[in-house]
C-alpha cells in the first residue's frame, strides 16, 4: 500500500535525521520527501509517500513518527481528498527542427521554458506524480539530457466528499 504521511515538525536541526532514520530502522522506503516552512513560524511540514506491507505496520509507523520529539502532528491522508503537487525540472535535447513538434507535445502540460540553448530546452512542469511521468515518457524520445524532481507536497482539501462518492468516482 502506497502511503501519504504528513507530518507537521518544529523546525530544528535534527529532526529530518530523526524522522528519517526511524523510517530507515522499521525499513520502510521512502519513494518521496519534501519539508518546506509553514505558514506557522518556527514548524516545517514533511510529507512523504513510503509503501507499508499492512495495516498494523502503519499504525505502528504513525504511533512511532507521534513519539518522536520534535513533531506535532501526523496524519495519514492517503484516503482523503486532498491536493497533491510535485515539481519536476527537465532538460531535453532540443535541436530547432524538432522545438515545435516538443511545444506542441508540452502545451497540455503548461510546462514552461525555463533555460534555453542552441540544442538543449529546459522545462519546468508541476503536477501530481502521474502527470510529471507521463510528460517525462513523452521526452523522452528527444533525448533527456537530466532530470530534477521536488518530491510531492500534499494536504489535505477543505472540503471532503462521502467516502462512498469518492470511490464512486474513481
Amino acid at each position: 500500500m502506497r502511503r501519504v504521511i504528513t507530518t507537521t515538525v518544529l523546525n530544528q536541526s535534527g529532526v529530518l535525521n530523526r524522522v528519517t532514520g526511524l523510517l530507515m530502522k522499521r525499513q520502510f522506503n521512502i519513494e518521496s520527501i519534501s519539508v518546506g516552512h509553514t505558514e506557522q513560524p518556527g514548524m516545517s511540514k514533511m510529507t512523504f509517500i513510503v509503501n507499508v506491507d499492512n495495516e498494523g505496520k502503519l499504525e505502528q509507523l504513525l504511533k512511532q513518527l507521534q513519539k518522536q520529539i520534535d513533531v506535532i502532528k501526523v496524519h495519514d491522508i492517503t484516503d482523503k481528498a486532498m491536493v497533491l503537487r510535485e515539481l519536476a525540472i527537465v532538460k531535453v535535447a532540443s535541436s530547432p527542427a524538432a522545438r515545435n513538434e516538443i511545444y506542441t507535445i508540452v502545451e497540455p502540460f503548461r510546462a514552461t521554458v525555463v533555460d534555453m540553448s542552441k540544442n538543449v530546452t529546459t522545462f519546468q512542469v508541476a503536477g501530481d506524480p502521474e502527470k510529471i511521468e507521463a510528460f517525462i515518457d513523452l521526452m523522452r524520445p528527444y533525448g533527456i539530457k537530466e532530470i530534477t524532481r521536488t518530491g510531492v507536497s500534499a494536504f489535505v482539501r477543505e472540503t471532503q466528499k462521502a467516502q462512498t462518492e469518492q470511490m464512486s468516482i474513481i
